[in-house]
């Protein structure tokens, strides 16, 4: 009974703090912002965008041959004098214009096709709610470490691996339920968004399953973001500690060892950064390529060497940096003065 009422105590602080309503107001105007963006920047496909298309790619094929014809009127006129240096010495190897330069497709105007534009959509969501799970969930724990509500609180609750274990739990519940909630709304706009300016005629069973495990992957980045801030929190005993460790991060992990391994040609240098782990776990791969060990005097042009991480490989990265983080946070609260 105890611990049921510490776990509803600790979510309705977390709900009801004014810094959680309003990061999640603000998350939630900037993603109806990017609802109407894409909304108003694409428009549904029909009969006579495809003619305007067309004729707007027979006219610029027209215009490109009627320009080539004179080019090569102005070479053969150019040979033997001193603009001859201005056009190839064979003017048969100027490149003619073909049909194939100008595919109607090039000139249709944008549209919200549902299969192919929304899993950038949900990498967008999952992206956006794991930094808010990462800010709120070092705010969550750090203000009350700072403030010294846990000291007081672990006067009324001395097992302190059970309440920490207890504000973590609140905390990805309430992100699990947001998340899913988030989700589900997110997806039902951008159906509407495909019906009104795109089409969603190619979404299969499958490619609905896909779009879903897609959701799920996101929703486990946002629970791992959330644990992290919460257990680093927890360990520096102030919101700071996380924030200053994730800037600290990003300043030397993604920009200082990004240059310095693109500067020292360290092969695959882009498979130990971040971001490229994360687009392996929401799109299920990534491919790699190492520039470096290409020849382009070959040839057969550049084949270079490649890398591909796969959702499994940057799902055990997730979880071994959820299992690190926490499971430092628990051992430092039990073995730790708190005082």
């Amino acid at each position: 009974m105890g611990t049921v009422s510490l776990y509803t105590a600790e979510t309705k602080r977390l709900v009801k703090r004014r810094f959680t309503k309003l990061f999640v107001l603000g998350t939630v105007l900037i993603l109806l912002a990017i609802v109407a963006g894409m909304f108003f920047t694409n428009e549904k496909v029909g009969p006579d965008q495809v003619a305007r298309a067309q004729a707007q790619a027979q006219q610029d094929y027209q215009r490109a041959t009627v320009q080539y014809q004179r080019d090569q009127q102005s070479c053969q006129a150019a040979q033997g004098t001193p603009e001859a240096s201005n056009w190839p010495p064979n003017c048969a190897d100027m490149y003619a214009p073909t049909q194939d330069d100008f595919q109607a497709q090039w000139y249709m105007p944008p549209t919200f096709d549902f299969r192919e534009n929304f899993p950038e959509m949900a990498t967008t969501l999952a992206a956006l709610l794991a930094l808010v799970a990462f800010i709120v969930g070092a705010s969550f724990v750090g203000a009350e470490w700072s403030s010294g509500g846990m000291m007081n609180l672990l006067l009324w609750r001395p097992k302190r691996m059970q309440v920490l274990g207890t504000k973590l739990a609140a905390l990805l519940v309430s992100f699990t339920v947001l998340t899913v909630v988030c989700s589900a709304i997110w997806t039902a706009l951008f159906v509407g968004v495909a019906e009104a300016r795109g089409s969603t005629e190619s979404m299969t069973s499958g490619a609905w399953q896909s779009i879903a495990l897609m959701e799920l992957r996101g929703l486990a980045l946002v629970l791992v973001a959330a644990a992290v801030g919460f257990g680093l929190a927890s360990l520096g005993r102030h919101t700071a500690m996380a924030l200053g460790v994730t800037i600290g991060a990003v300043i030397v992990f993604q920009f200082g060892l990004g240059t310095v391994l693109a500067m020292a040609k360290v092969k695959f240098a882009e498979a130990y950064l971040i971001p490229v782990w994360m687009i392996a776990w929401m799109d299920k791969e990534i491919k790699i390529e190492d520039y470096n060990s290409c020849d382009f005097s070959s040839s057969g042009g550049c084949q270079p060497d490649s890398l591909t991480l796969t959702w499994p490989m940057a799902g055990g990265l997730l979880a071994g940096v959820f299992v690190l983080i926490v499971g430092a946070a628990m051992w430092a609260i039990r073995s730790r003065d708190i005082t």
